[in-house]
Order: structure tokens, then sequence, then C-alpha cells
């Protein structure tokens, strides 16, 4: 990496022109020169109580300038930025507090005013004045101050970001563990800037581009949409609206919208539920898929929703920053199901057991090389031993390849059922159940059973809420259409599916039930 300085955020906000709109939020726009001023005052403020280079900040919120100012001081100000979701239980916040040792923290004021208590000991910023009396009476606030505050304290200072190294942190992000633990990847400067120049390059992203973005910035996907967007000087359309499926697709025309982002249930849902298939959207230039597998006739369903429209299977994992493989639209219909290959500057490989490259049809797991591996697991050196070795990420799924190199994901290691001795794909049996046209979402776990050792057991979301008869004629959709040892023994009707803030399934909420 030749850059002098390889802060990201002067990577992001460098040669902007100020006065160009960077963020469209509900009812007002958001230029770069004021991102500029915000970053600067948050870093100055991170100055004056004392902050050191490598300390790290909780950063919860939806959405928003707050939080996009707040991130962008937070690295400028060489300190490593800690997101999280604003629905992250009071257990697993003090988790983290405890873990990452914070002594500052950046957050939306209910989310404050929820877990007043767990905040002693740090630096408060809150996106508005605090009026709650439970946070005004806390004795042992450090330091509590709104962003109001913050940028009043610092008018106009532009003082130069902070020198870091490539592979100084920038992020700690936070995902679920094999103990049940969330636990934080460590993600460098290094690691952002090139995943950021990666993606750009296979989307060919331009200063003309402006995304539609539905996902939250604190998981991985959603940051990247930011980082991409802001490096290029195009910009992001902030609407956290997703429930009201109408108001975003009309959202999208009214800004023009080029791109749209979206884990697996979100495009389940737009093609279900949604006008999606009656509108033209003569703007958008692409889509990108990821987070998840999406099944192949929703692909399909996908390119006749949107004919004009480029549409990008891509894969990923926070422990590779964020992508890591892409399936370029032109191969849609040839090489359908596939992840594609590495993108640009990262080396994917099958491996089996003994480490060596899979043949076609056989099954190995994906291991990856590239800039944009992290650093490893925060103080867990157990886990960061297992998962990244000699440089490479053993990303834990199990895949295949064809004949021209192109990569299938079978599943997740850990999500298979073990029925009758013989080992079935969760995702096999979702992708099946989904060719039924009543329903918009489908979910598959194993269940403990006296002589199969596991059963399957599916969790559905049907298209509408009359049900009369639909029990029947998916058993009998089963039965015509799946092998009998995906048959699952059980199926329950949901009104929805657990969900995190990012969209994608907890699975581990349906074992429990």
């Amino acid at each position: 990496m030749a850059r002098s300085n390889c802060n990201v955020a002067d990577f992001l906000l460098e040669g902007k022109p100020e006065d160009c709109v960077a963020l469209h939020l509900l009812g007002e726009e958001r230029t770069y020169g004021e991102l500029r001023s915000a970053a600067a005052a948050f870093a100055h403020y991170f100055d004056e109580i004392g902050c050191r280079k490598g300390d790290r900040v909780v950063l919860a919120g939806e959405n928003s300038f707050f939080w996009v100012g707040a991130y962008l001081g937070i690295l400028r100000a060489g300190l490593v930025c800690v997101p999280l979701p604003t629905t992250v239980t009071a257990e697993d916040l003090e988790h983290v507090l405890a873990v990452i040792e914070a002594r500052v923290a950046a957050v939306q004021t209910g989310f404050a005013a929820k877990h007043a208590s767990l905040f002693r000991g740090t630096h408060l910023i809150t996106d508005r004045e605090i009026t709650n009396r439970k946070i005004r009476t806390l004795p042992a606030l450090l330091d509590e101050a709104s962003f109001a505050e913050i940028e009043s304290r610092s008018p106009g200072v532009r003082t130069p970001s902070l020198k870091v190294e490539p592979d100084d942190l920038a992020a700690l992000m936070f995902t679920s563990g094999s103990t049940g633990r969330s636990r934080g990847v460590m993600v460098s400067h290094r690691n952002i800037i090139a995943n950021t120049d990666a993606i750009i390059e296979y989307l060919g992203l331009t200063e003309a581009d402006r995304i539609m973005t539905v996902l939250p910035f604190h998981y991985c996907f959603g940051t990247s949409l930011l980082h991409t967007h802001l490096r290029v000087g195009g910009s992001l359309v902030l609407d956290s609206r997703f429930m009201y499926l109408e108001a975003i697709l009309q959202r999208m025309l009214d800004t023009q919208c080029t791109g749209f982002a979206g884990v697996p249930s979100h495009f389940q849902i737009l093609l279900r539920s949604s006008s999606l298939r009656r509108k033209q959207f003569p703007q958008l230039r692409y889509v990108q898929q990821a987070g998840g597998h999406l099944a192949p006739f929703f692909i399909r369903e996908l390119q006749k929703a949107l004919p004009t429209t480029q549409v990008f299977v891509m894969y990923g994992q926070t422990e590779a920053t964020a992508r890591l493989s892409y399936l370029t639209p032109e191969f849609l219909d040839t090489k359908l199901g596939s992840i594609g290959k590495g993108i640009p500057g990262v080396t994917l490989r099958v491996l089996n057991e003994s480490g060596q490259e899979v043949q076609p049809g056989e099954i190995g797991e994906i291991v990856a090389e590239s800039e944009s591996v992290t650093l490893g697991y925060w103080r867990a050196p157990q886990e960061t031993a297992s998962s990244f070795r000699n440089g490479k990420l053993y990303t834990g799924d199990m895949a295949t390849v064809d004949e021209d190199g192109f990569i299938y994901v079978v599943d997740r290691a850990k999500d298979f059922v073990k029925c009758g001795g013989k080992r079935v794909s969760c995702r096999q049996i979702e992708d099946q159940l989904l060719q039924c046209d009543e329903l918009v979402e489908a979910a598959v776990v194993g269940v403990p059973h006296e002589i199969l050792g596991e059963a399957v057991k599916a969790f559905v979301v049907p298209r509408t809420s009359n049900q009369n008869g639909l029990r029947e004629s998916l058993d009998d959709f089963c039965r015509k259409h799946m092998p009998p040892q995906l048959v699952p023994g059980e199926i329950v009707f949901m009104q929805t599916l657990p969900k995190n803030s990012a969209g994608k399934v907890l699975k581990q909420n349906l074992r429990v039930m």
C-alpha cells in the first residue's frame, strides 16, 4: 500500500467538492463539506477528552448524518470504531463494553436512555440534547455532550487526520461466535481500503452513482456501501422504512437511485409482497445481493422484474471486511447458483481435509487469501488460530467447483441436518420449499429425534394471512417435488421469521423455539 497516510477517513473524503451531496436523508441533504466538518468536530472532541490512538469508541444508532460524522471522526482521530445495532441486548452490550474497555460511546439519545446505567465511566456523546433525567442525574459519566455541542466547540476546525499505519485497527465488527458470545473482528485500515477499491472496480462505480441504502451501517455489507460511494464521490439515500415497501420503491424513483443492495429476505419480500414487478426503474443500473443465499429461482424472478438492471450476486464474510467473490451478470444464465470467483485482489480456493484443492463435484471448505482478510478476533487467540492460518481465512463454508472454476456454496459447515446418518443441507430444503408460490420465506433447522438423531423442521411465512388449505397443499407440494429425506417432518407457519437488524434470519432463535 503506497499511500503516505492510510487513514480511511482521508481515503473516503479527499478531493470531494464541498457542495456535492453525500447523504440524502428524509427531508434534508448533507454535503461532503458538512461531513468533513462533522468528522473534524468529533476528532477535535476526542482529542480534548484525552483519547489516544487505538482507543475504542462504541457507535450505536440508525443510519444518519450523526452516525456517518461520528464514524469518520473516530477514524480521523486514529481511534477504533465499534459499531453496534440499537437492538443489542443489555447483556450483550455489557459484554462488549467490558471486552473492549470502552471509555467513549457515541449513541442515539433513546439508546442512551435505555442503557444509561451501562455507560458509567464513559464519555457519552448523543445525537440530540439529553432531556432524560435518568441520564442527567447519572453521577458516574466522565462527560456528556450532544452532537450540536461538539460542533459548536470547534467551529471551522480542520486539523489533519492522525497518521496511521496500514495494519492499525479501524474497527471492531462484532459478529456471533461459536461459543454463543459475540466476538469482535479486527478490521484494519488496509482491509477497508483494499476491499473498497476492489468493489468499486467490479461494480464500475462513479460519482454518478446513488444507492438506496436500507442496510444498517453497523453491518459490514452496509458499511461497504458507505465506503464505496463516498470514495467515488457518489451519494447514498438513507431510508430505514423497509417495512413500508411501497414507500421505499417510490423513494428510489423520486431520488433516481442507480443502485440497490440487500440480503435475501429483502429481495424475497420485494418480489412477492410489493409492486416491484409492475414498476419501471429507468435509472437503476445495478442491484447487489449478498449476506446469504438467494435461491436461483428468486434471481430469475429478479431478472424478469428488472430486465434493464444488472444483478450482481456476491459472497463475503465479516472476517474478510465485506466481499470475497461475485458472479457477474453475464454468467447468471450459465452459472446460476454460483457465487462466482474472487473479486479483484482475492484468491479463493476450495480445499479438502488434506489441504488439497477439490476436483469438480467434490466438497471442501472455501479458503480466502487477500489484503481484505482481517487480523483475527479481538482477544480470542484460540478462535483466531482456528479460522486465520498463515494469512488465509478458513471460512467454514462448504462448497464445490465446476470445470471452469466457478464456486458453488453447499452450506455452512454447521448448517446441515444429520438425519438417519445422512448429512442434509438446510439450504437445499429451503430452496425447494420456496418454489411454492404461496411462501415468501422459509428457514430449516435440525431438531433432536430419538431414532434419526435429527429431524428436519421448517418455519415458513405465507404470502397471505389466509392459510385455509395451505398446510395440506404444502405437504402435497413437498411430497411431489422433494426426495423423501428432504421432506420436513414438521412445518410451522409464522407471520415473520426472526431476523437481526440487517435482515438476516436468526436460526439460533428458531432452534430455541
